[in-house]
């Protein structure tokens, strides 16, 4: 079943499982999704933006809110009220934190903030990080206000140690985002 016509925001964060990211958008795509890509400045450290461009076929939207001085449209109002859904994946807990707090301080935050879609987080990090009380107590406000969660899963993390903190399987992402659309 094709979900054509159904706008999906991608907001990569800076996590080294932004590889898997690649992967993510390319079965979103397979599956008739639009993608649009948003991607956090740090997330820029790791990738460069034409990967995500050649694979979604669209422009790849970055960090700044004013960026592009060229166009009339402001961008995050725009992306917010096209979205039907907006995937971030990885989540570091670094957005999470943001999220939760209500920051605003980059294209990704404020795209989230306007929007009205429905918002399905991928949390990836270093297993203490993701069993912090801080960020637990973020997740737990993230939920309560109607966010979904995917994840994180167990397995071998990038510090070298074996734990929870792993980005969910692509594969249960696209599950998760086709039961939300």
């Amino acid at each position: 079943m094709t979900k054509i016509g159904k706008n999906i925001i991608l907001g990569v964060t800076a996590s080294i499982a932004i590889y898997k990211a690649c992967d993510l958008l390319r079965k979103l795509k397979v599956f008739g999704f639009n993608v649009q890509v948003v991607m956090t400045k740090e997330a820029e450290e790791l990738i460069k933006p034409i990967v995500f461009q050649s694979l979604s076929g669209n422009r790849v939207y970055r960090a700044g809110i004013f960026e592009d001085q060229d166009t009339w449209e402001i961008e995050h109002i725009s992306l917010a009220d096209k979205a039907d859904l907006i995937l971030i994946a990885p989540a570091t807990a670094n957005i999470i934190a943001k999220l939760a707090a209500g920051i605003c301080d980059d294209l990704l935050t404020c795209v989230v903030c306007a929007s009205k879609a429905k918002v399905l987080v991928a949390p990836a990090m270093n297993e203490n990080m993701y069993k912090n009380k801080i960020t637990q107590s973020n997740i737990a406000k993230l939920k309560s206000c109607g966010y979904k969660f995917v994840g994180p899963v167990s397995g071998l993390l990038a510090c070298g140690s074996a734990g929870i903190g792993c980005l969910a399987e692509t594969e249960e992402i696209v599950k998760q985002v086709k039961n939300l659309l």
